[in-house]
C-alpha cells in the first residue's frame, strides 16, 4: 500500500527553485495555485513531468521518505543505540543507529521530523536508562527518558531542515558530501550540549561520543573532548549517508559505487591516522582503593555505622608501601569532625597503613546547609575538603521543591534532605601530590573534568555510590564514562565505588587494576602520575560552543526567509 502522495513527494517550493527554468515552466499549469505535475512508475517513485528520475535525484538526494519507511528506521536507529552502551556495550552499533536517524528524518516536514525523533529517543533513552526504576519505579525512569526524547525530538527537526535547506544552498556533489555533514554534525553536537546543560544543570547521559568508550576513534577525545568525538562520529557517518545517496549534478559525470566505498574508506583511514596524543607521565602514587560493599544503598536500612564499618574492614591494613588510601563517596557516612566515633576509625586505618585517606561523607554547616563533601584525613585530623558541585536533581535534592510536590508527592516526600551545590576547587593536595576529586555524578560535568586538569590534578580520584543501582548497567555505563574523563585529560582515574564498578584507568583508558563488583576488598595499585595537557583540556569548551552555534547560525542563514515572507 502506497503512502499518501503529500508524504513521498518533495517539497514543492524546494523542488520548484531547484528545476532547471525549462522544467520550471512546463511544470506550471494555467491556474496559478497548480502543483507540480507527478507521474508513477511501476516502482512507485514518484516523478515530474518533463524532468527525469535522474534529474530529480540529482536535485533532491535528500527526500523525505514515507511514514511507513521512516517510522521503523528511526524506532530502529534508537533501539541500536542503546545496545551500543552497556550493557551489552556494543560500540559498533552507534555507527548504524546514527545513519538509521539521519536517514529517517531527512527532508521531513518539522512536525513530521520530531514525532519521528521523539520515537527514536523513546527507543533509545527507555531501555539505556533503565536502572532510573530500580528502586523508585517505572515515574521517574518513564519522565526521565521521555523528557531526553524530547530533546532529540527537537534535535531532528534542526537535522531535517538542513537537509531540505542546506541541500538547495549547496547545490554541488562536494557541498552536499563534505560541507552539509558537517552541520548535520554541528546541530547534533548542539543538541546534546544543550541537553547536558538544562534544566537543573541537565542529563550529560548517552552522548554518541561516550559510546565510543571501547572503539578505534575513543583517542580523539584527548584532542576534541567527548563532545567533539560525537561530531566525529556523526559527521563521518552522515558523509557515508551522502555518499549513498548524491549524484553528480555535472552532466554526464558519474559516481560508481567503488569509488563512493573508496572516499568512504579514505575519510575513516584518515580519522584513525590520527595518533594517539602523547600523555606524559613523571613517577607513580601507591594508593588503595576500598571498595566495602556496605549497606550503602538508600533503601538498604542501614544502621548508622554499618557503611563506615564495611570499609574498615576492607581495608588491608597490613598492605606495604601505600602512599594513599581511597574510600568511596559517603564511605564514613558523618562529619569526623563532629563524630569521634568516625574520627578514632579514620584515625585507626591512617596509623595501621601509614598513609592518608581520602573518604567522603554528610557534612553540615553551622548555618544548617548539606553538603556531599571529599575530604582529606591524616594523622593531623582533618586537611581539607571538596563539596560536591553537582548534586543529582531528584536523587540529592528537588529542585523547585514546592511544585513538584504537587505533581508527585508520595515520590518528592522520599527525599527530606537537600544538598547544596558546593563552591569549592575540585582539586586537592594530598600524599605529596595534587589529586582532582569527582564525587559520582559530578564526573559526567564536562567543565569539571576541565577544572580538575587545569587546577593541576596528576591524578583523578572518582568517588561514587551505586548501591542504589545494584544489579543494573548504571555502574557501567558510568564506568565508561569515567574512562573517556582519563583518556580525555591524560589523567590517570581511579573509580572507587561501595558496591562496584571498581576500576584503575591509566591516560589511554587502559584497565590496570580491578576488583570484583558486590564484594568486600581492595586494591593496592601503582598509578601513573599525569603532567602533560591535552588539547581537550585547553580548546573542548569552546570548540563545542563553536561547533553549536555555527551549525545554528549556518542553518538559519540557509533558511528561505524571502520565499516565506512571500
Amino acid at each position: 500500500m502506497h503512502a499518501p502522495e503529500s508524504d513521498l513527494r518533495p517539497h514543492d517550493a524546494d523542488f520548484a527553485t531547484a528545476l532547471p527554468s525549462g522544467a520550471h515552466e512546463r511544470s506550471r499549469g494555467s491556474a496559478r495555485g497548480r502543483s507540480l505535475g507527478r507521474s508513477r512508475g511501476s516502482s512507485g517513485a514518484v516523478g515530474v513531468r518533463g524532468v527525469g528520475l535522474d534529474q530529480v535525484e540529482a536535485v533532491n538526494p535528500f527526500r523525505a521518505l514515507p511514514l511507513g519507511a521512516a517510522l521503523p528506521l528511526a524506532v530502529i536507529g534508537g533501539i541500536l543505540l542503546a545496545l551500543s552502551f552497556p550493557s551489552p556495550g556494543w560500540w559498533f552499533l552507534a555507527y548504524p543507529a546514527v545513519a538509521c536517524l539521519l536517514v529517517a528524518v531527512m527532508g521531513q516536514r518539522a512536525g513530521r521530523a520530531a514525532w519521528l525523533g521523539y520515537l527514536a529517543g523513546a527507543a533509545f533513552w527507555i531501555p539505556a536508562i533503565s536502572w532510573a526504576g530500580r528502586y523508585l519505579g517505572p515515574v521517574p525512569w518513564f519522565a526521565l527518558a521521555l523528557l531526553e526524547a524530547a530533546y532529540l525530538a527537537l534535535g531532528s527537526v534542526a537535522i531535517a531542515l538542513a537537509y531540505r535547506w542546506l541541500a538547495r544552498v549547496l547545490p554541488s556533489t562536494a557541498g552536499r558530501v563534505w560541507g552539509l555533514p558537517a552541520v548535520v554534525a554541528a546541530l547534533w553536537t548542539g543538541r546534546e550540549w544543550f541537553s547536558g546543560s538544562w534544566p537543573y544543570g541537565g542529563f550529560a547521559w548517552g552522548r554518541i561520543g561516550l559510546s565510543q568508550s571501547q572503539g578505534p576513534f575513543t583517542h580523539l577525545a584527548a584532542y576534541v573532548g567527548v563532545l567533539g568525538l560525537t561530531f566525529v562520529v556523526v559527521y563521518c557517518v552522515a558523509v557515508v549517508v551522502s555518499l549513498a545517496l548524491v549524484r553528480p549534478t555535472r552532466p554526464g559525470a558519474v559516481l560508481r559505487l567503488p569509488a563512493r566505498v573508496a572516499t568512504a574508506g579514505l575519510l575513516v583511514a584518515a580519522v584513525l591516522a590520527v595518533p594517539a596524543w602523547p600523555t606524559a607521565v613523571d613517577g607513580t602514587i601507591s594508593i588503595e582503593s576500598v571498595q566495602g560493599n556496605g549497606p550503602a544503598g538508600y533503601f538498604d536500612g542501614a544502621q548508622p555505622g554499618e557503611v563506615l564499618a564495611a570499609q574498615v574492614a576492607a581495608t588491608d591494613i597490613e598492605a606495604k608501601g601505600v602512599d594513599l588510601v581511597v574510600w568511596p563517596e559517603a564511605s564514613a557516612e558523618y562529619d569526623p569532625r563532629q563524630q569521634p566515633v568516625v574520627a578514632s576509625a579514620l584515625d585507626s586505618v591512617v596509623r595501621s597503613v601509614g598513609a592518608p585517606i581520602v573518604a567522603g561523607a554528610i557534612t553540615q554547616t553551622r548555618s544548617g546547609v548539606l553538603h556531599n563533601t571529599s575530604f582529606v584525613w591524616t594523622s593531623q585530623g582533618w586537611q581539607s575538603s571538596y563539596d560536591k558541585k553537582r548534586p543529582v536533581p531528584f536523587g540529592e535534592y528537588v529542585p523547585d521543591r514546592w511544585f513538584f510536590s504537587k505533581l508527585a508527592p508520595s515520590l518528592i516526600g522520599l527525599l527530606q534532605r537537600d544538598y547544596t551545590p558546593g563552591t569549592k576547587p575540585n582539586v586537592l593536595s594530598v600524599a605529596g601530590i595534587k589529586a582532582g576529586i569527582s564525587i559520582c555524578f559530578d564526573i559526567v560535568d564536562d567543565g569539571l573534568t576541565t577544572d580538575m586538569a587545569r587546577g593541576g590534578a596528576q591524578v583523578i580520584l572518582a568517588q561514587t555510590n551505586n548501591a542504589d543501582f545494584d544489579g543494573t548497567d548504571e555502574n557501567l555505563q558510568q564506568l565508561e564514562i569515567a574512562r573517556m574523563r582519563a583518556i580525555e585529560t591524560g589523567r590517570s582515574l581511579v573509580n572507587i565505588s561501595t558496591v562496584g564498578a571498581s576500576q584503575v584507568i591509566d591516560p589511554s583508558g587502559r584497565t590496570i587494576d580491578r576488583v570484583p563488583a558486590y564484594t568486600a576488598t581492595s586494591m593496592v595499585t601503582d598509578v601513573p602520575l599525569g603532567t602533560s595537557t591535552t588539547p581537550a583540556t585547553l580548546i573542548s569548551g569552546s570548540l563545542t560552543l563553536l561547533l553549536s552555534l555555527g551549525g545554528l547560525l549556518v542553518l538559519l542563514a540557509c533558511a528561505p526567509w524571502s520565499r516565506r515572507r512571500r
